[in-house]
């Protein structure tokens, strides 16, 4: 597909379908247990306490939202500095040309523009975003996914994934189907 890009097939995961929202919450304290650290699930409803299972690290968009907030407030600060000191320098009423007062609404527009802006695109980046596939659907389970199975992947990112053993594991949690999920899309 790419000239740049490793397209062999590989690994991208071993999935493992369950009937009940509680042999999915069952299955995944245990590999969390079994020292699995790269675990998703996948379920058509909200399951109760899987998020608190899963761990889910803090991201970095709170961080680039506020320093896009700073880069707006520097750019407005120095927009309506240089325009009104330098560009067009007039004098109106006796003012001081560096009031900074008449600064303050531009100054927070440019704020809250920016921060937007680091929010929107800092988001698009974090999740990797446009991705017009997701390799996890190349399994043929994930279909029932959003439909009436409960869905649990061992990533192949994760230090302790080997194919077989993980399939061997996954198993042992009582599943109904468990597939090995392959890409060639280079992730």
């Amino acid at each position: 597909m790419g000239l740049f890009r490793d397209t062999a097939p590989k690994h991208y995961g071993t999935v493992a379908s369950f009937l009940t929202p509680e042999q999915l919450l069952a299955a995944t304290q245990r590999a969390k247990d079994a020292g699995f650290r790269d675990v998703d699930t996948y379920s058509p409803i909200p399951v109760e306490g899987v998020c608190e299972l899963l761990k889910f690290d803090e991201t970095k968009l709170g961080w680039i939202t506020f320093f896009g907030g700073l880069a707006g407030a520097a750019t407005g600060l120095w927009l309506e500095w240089w325009t009104s000191t330098i560009a067009y320098a007039h004098n109106v009423g006796g003012k001081p040309l560096e009031s900074w007062p008449m600064f303050f609404p531009v100054l927070y527009e440019c704020t809250i523009l920016f921060a937007a802006f680091g929010a929107t695109f800092g988001m698009l980046g974090l999740c990797g975003l446009p991705k017009p596939h997701q390799p996890i659907f190349n399994a043929p389970l994930m279909e029932r996914a959003s439909q009436d199975r409960f869905v649990l992947c061992i990533e192949a990112t994760d230090p302790n994934y080997d194919p077989k053993d993980v399939a061997e594991f996954m198993k042992t949690l009582n599943p109904e189907e468990v597939e090995t999920v392959m890409t060639s899309e280079g992730y």
